[in-house]
């Protein structure tokens, strides 16, 4: 395979029955790769254990005073040579071909599941863990899919010449052939320590990574709270126990090569010692003894092959393991099965709101090639959002709130919940084309991301076509942003919307980065959009104009926003109150101050509703401080 082939129009469907499970189903990917490697690898193993038999020709050639013998010695060791250099490269070239694409497939595999799971990966698995198996241990799986076939060709390379000494000189190779076995398995009872210490050094080195992946996300509030010393200790201490677990990891692996190189050598003394005493008795000749003494010498090679492997593979497995837990990670919580053809979950159980079996025959129905539209349903909470309305839930939990807004993309969260999927229209998200859900229903996190880039690019994102992004501007309340960008600008009066925006927009502010996100959301203009806390980090004058703004745009569209805010919620037609999980209260903003304590307590800050507290004192309160 050529690397411009790569990366794969389809990396397939992996075999996540566990991680030994997952390392085959990549050597089967790269079965002619593999076997390609197997053939160069032959090719140079032979053509450097073939020197010791032109070396020991030579020698008996010169011994017997025969020319033409010495020319016979002279062109085999050139076409030895030759074929030496030329499976040293094409081997060198197929291992980093099968390497690279071992490691390009893993690659995509888990691009792949990370778009599907969208900001769900990271609430499932840490962010730490999630960037050692993209990378550390996406390399030690395609170290193993590489170094099987030289595996391979070393142990085929030692059969054959073993056969070949036996053949040649029964006396040595016979001892030769006895004594290469026990120098292979040599090093198997001293595998199961090395690999316990190196296991321990990646669990130690991945706690380290997500630390340090931790305090680099939330480097601007520890040095607004002065904790950056602390976390610096705390990081120290941790990378300090990584430091002594990879030396006792080090001295493991550093005996096994020691047992690798002292039992060659002591089997090279003894065939000198052996064969010489041979010789003196005429036993064998002495070009012979050069033959066996070359071979035996040249054995080291292959024979390290063997630790390789061992080694390659004690790495890839736990690391292989890690990447089947992300990979079997399901959009409906639970984990997918492997590619057996069977189904991962069998049968599901009902998932839309009470009474909808009695109309749907208790199955789910599932769209068709059409436009998914209609109302939202949350069957988990039985949060509601009528379609073509602006509806608000709010939330005393903000936890709760996020495992709402991650149902509503078509994510359950919980997977406890079983499969019980937000429905729109009906029909079931999660029975849906990944891609139709995600052009239904955008969620905007709590915290969004802006990539790095200029402006332009941030809001050419997929879209109808209906929302511009100068009106998305405006519905957000960027005048300021631009103002910025426009000043910040290479050229005086430059055009903003060519303003490059720093990694993850740290050079703007909260505010700011979260406006320019909402505008993002607004240029996509989804049938379904779901804001979660979209304007926390706003003052109260810029909130009322961008709720304004949110509601005029989107009018006739869906949305839901997920807020505590009065401004907000005073926008929306429709307020829900979740309270303990589940939807307890419905109705516009006023009314729900007027007539439930536990929402007041919630919009208003309280810790507990007041008993016989006076609703319009509370309303009139409300709307003041707003």
């Amino acid at each position: 395979m050529q690397l411009r082939r790569l990366p794969y129009a389809d990396p397939g469907e992996p075999d996540l029955r566990s991680g030994s499970r997952f390392l085959l189903w990549l050597l089967a990917r790269r079965c002619g790769g593999q076997l390609a490697a197997l053939g160069w690898g032959l090719l140079l193993n032979l053509a450097i254990t073939g020197l010791p038999l032109g070396v020991g020709l030579a020698v008996q050639a010169v011994v017997d005073g025969s020319g033409r013998g010495l020319l016979l010695a002279a062109g085999l060791l050139a076409l030895l040579g030759g074929a030496l250099a030329l499976g040293d490269v094409m081997l060198h070239r197929t291992a980093v071909v099968n390497w690279i694409a071992a490691a390009t497939r893993v690659q995509q595999l888990l691009a792949r599941k990370a778009a599907e799971l969208g900001a769900a990966l990271t609430r499932r698995v840490a962010a730490g863990e999630v960037v050692a198996v993209s990378t550390a241990d996406v390399e030690k799986i395609s170290w193993f899919v590489e170094a099987v076939s030289r595996f391979a060709a070393s142990a085929v390379t030692l059969v054959v010449l073993c056969a070949g000494l036996v053949v040649y000189v029964p006396e040595l190779g016979t001892v030769v052939a006895l004594a290469v076995p026990v120098l292979a398995l040599a090093p198997l009872p001293l595998l199961p320590r090395a690999t316990r210490r190196a296991d321990e050094q990646r669990e130690k080195a991945g706690r380290a990574t997500e630390l340090a992946t931790d305090t680099v996300a939330g480097l601007r509030v520890l040095r607004g709270i002065g904790g950056e010393e602390l976390f610096l200790s705390r990081y120290r201490a941790v990378s300090q126990e990584v430091r002594r677990a990879a030396v006792r990891s080090a001295r493991s692996w550093a005996l096994i090569a020691a047992v690798q190189v002292a039992l060659p050598g002591l089997l090279l003394i003894g065939v000198v010692v052996y064969g010489a005493r041979l010789a003196l008795d005429g036993r064998i000749a002495v070009g012979e003894l050069v033959t066996v003494y070359g071979a035996v010498l040249l054995i080291q090679q292959p024979l390290r092959q063997f630790e390789e492997i061992a080694m390659a593979y004690s790495f890839s497995r736990p690391s292989a393991r890690r990447a089947v837990r992300v990979l079997a990670l399901a959009r409906g919580g639970a984990p997918v099965a492997a590619a057996s053809g069977a189904s991962p979950s069998g049968p599901r159980p009902p998932s839309g709101p009470p009474g909808d079996g009695d109309r749907h025959g208790g199955a789910v129905p599932r769209a068709g090639g059409g436009r998914l539209g209609g109302d939202v349903h949350d069957p988990v909470s039985g949060v509601v959002a009528p379609a073509g309305r602006f509806t608000a839930v709010v939330c005393g939990d903000p936890d709760a709130a996020g495992r709402l807004a991650e149902r509503l993309g078509g994510h359950p969260a919980d997977p406890g919940e079983g499969h019980r999927s937000v429905r729109l229209g009906g029909v079931a998200l999660d029975g849906v084309p990944l891609a139709r859900a995600r052009a239904a229903v955008l969620v905007q996190d709590k915290d969004p991301v802006l990539l790095s880039g200029t402006l332009r690019e941030l809001l050419d994102v997929p879209s109808s076509g209906a929302v511009d992004a100068g009106r998305a501007l405006e519905a957000a309340h960027c005048g300021d942003v631009l103002d910025a960008l426009a000043q910040a600008a290479p050229e005086p009066g430059g055009d903003p919307m060519d303003t490059r925006i720093t990694e993850r927009g740290r050079s703007l502010s909260g505010g700011q980065r979260q406006r320019l996100a909402l505008a993002r959301s607004l240029v996509a203009d989804p049938e379904v959009l779901v804001l979660d806390e979209p304007t926390s980090a706003v003052d109260a004058h810029t909130e009322a104009r961008v709720a304004k703004g949110v509601r005029g745009l989107r009018e006739g569209r869906t949305t839901v926003v997920l807020t505590s805010s009065p401004l907000l919620l005073d926008a929306a037609d429709r307020v829900v109150l979740v309270h303990g999980g589940a939807a307890v209260a419905a109705g516009t903003h006023r009314e729900l101050l007027l007539t439930e304590p536990r929402y007041r307590a919630v919009v208003s800050r309280e810790a507990e509703p007041r008993p016989g507290a006076g609703g319009e004192k509370d309303l009139v309160d409300i709307e003041e401080s707003a």
